[in-house]
């Protein structure tokens, strides 16, 4: 199996070194490589107990170069506010399979409607990994990856010769007949401290000490999984992630609530902080569009209502894109209740 991963971040360059720890090639797309055809680089990854494993991967720097090679599968790892843009550089190549790995919802209604000849594959990585300057990926929590065909021919087949590469490399996997269960489950999974952790700059434990800011992300969690019910949608369980207890705990009374939602985000990153948190503080753009955002769309659509996701999304956004207003909202949990009207 040779694969093209556009997207060489933390998720992209894991990836990648899984598919070649397990026996196949991996080519990343580095737009910072000038050097010759055929170059490789060294791919790295740090485990929690401190062991490591290098591979070799081949290098390009255009996804056209790398479209030459003939990959059996295209991965894109790229954010969500960067899809568009990498569905549309894969243009030479119609008929080759992709794997969307995006958090949240969306991105394969974005990769059917760009690839409506290609088969598609959906990624819900729950391994919390880091991209250090040098490439060396360090796993910082034991996870893994699921893994749902999407649709087109040979789709599925594809889903299960990825997995086993995958899991000779030691990783993890879950294969789901439901994509769309998969990709909300993971969706509820990273509601759990994100937004609320990004307006305030804070973590997302402080966040669940406090009994009132706990409320606001138990009621977004309730929201999200209305949805998913409304869609007849069940949560399932990803590596390292029971989502079916999580939607659980949300029903228990508050103290036990709180008490069990708060083991989870002890655990849940490693101690990496929520993808929102650093997105916010570095300002426009986020992903809160498709997280809380994909929550009130789909609401919307069905009736459901989401005004704890809503008032969230545009928080999120506003804060990142003003610093006064991310400044107001500084570790000021008082302020967040009273813009939610709590």
């Amino acid at each position: 199996m040779h694969v093209l991963v556009v997207g060489a971040g933390a998720v992209g360059s894991y990836l990648g070194w899984a598919v070649a720890a397990g026996g196949g090639r991996t080519t990343l797309v580095r737009r910072s490589f000038s050097g010759e055809a055929g170059a490789t680089v060294p791919l790295r990854l740090v485990r929690p107990d401190g062991t490591d494993t290098t591979v070799e991967a081949g290098v390009v720097g255009s996804v056209d170069a790398g479209a030459a090679l003939s990959p059996d599968l295209v991965v894109l790892a790229v954010r969500q506010y960067h899809l568009k843009e990498a569905l549309d550089s894969l243009q030479a190549i119609p008929a080759v399979p992709v794997l969307t790995a995006q958090n949240g919802v969306g991105a394969e209604e974005a990769a059917t409607e760009a690839r409506p000849g290609a088969a598609l594959l959906a990624a819900s990585v729950t391994a919390s990994v880091e991209r250090e300057r040098d490439g060396t990926v360090r796993l910082l929590r034991r996870g893994g990856v699921g893994l749902a065909a999407v649709r087109g021919q040979g789709a599925g087949p594809l889903v299960d010769d990825l997995a086993t590469t995958l899991r000779a490399a030691g990783v993890e996997v879950a294969i789901h007949d439901d994509a769309a269960a998969m990709k909300w489950s993971k969706l509820v999974a990273n509601l759990v401290g994100n937004a609320t952790s990004g307006i305030l700059d804070m973590d997302p434990a402080s966040i669940y000490a406090d009994s009132d800011l706990f409320e606001v992300e138990r009621d977004q969690l309730k929201e999200a999984l209305a949805v998913m019910r409304a869609r007849r949608l069940r949560p399932v369980s990803l590596p390292g992630t029971p989502v079916p207890l999580l939607a659980f705990a949300v029903t228990l009374p508050a103290v036990l609530a709180r008490t069990s939602l708060g083991l989870v985000v002890g655990s849940a990153r490693g101690g990496k902080d929520p993808s929102l948190r650093g997105a916010i503080q570095g300002g426009p753009p986020t992903e809160a569009g498709w997280l809380n955002g994909a929550v009130v769309r789909a609401g919307a659509s069905l009736a459901v209502p989401t005004p704890v996701n809503e008032a969230l999304a545009r928080l999120a956004d506003e804060t990142a894109a003003d610093p006064g207003r991310r400044a107001w909202f500084k570790s000021r949990p008082d302020r967040l209740l009273e813009a939610l009207g709590r």
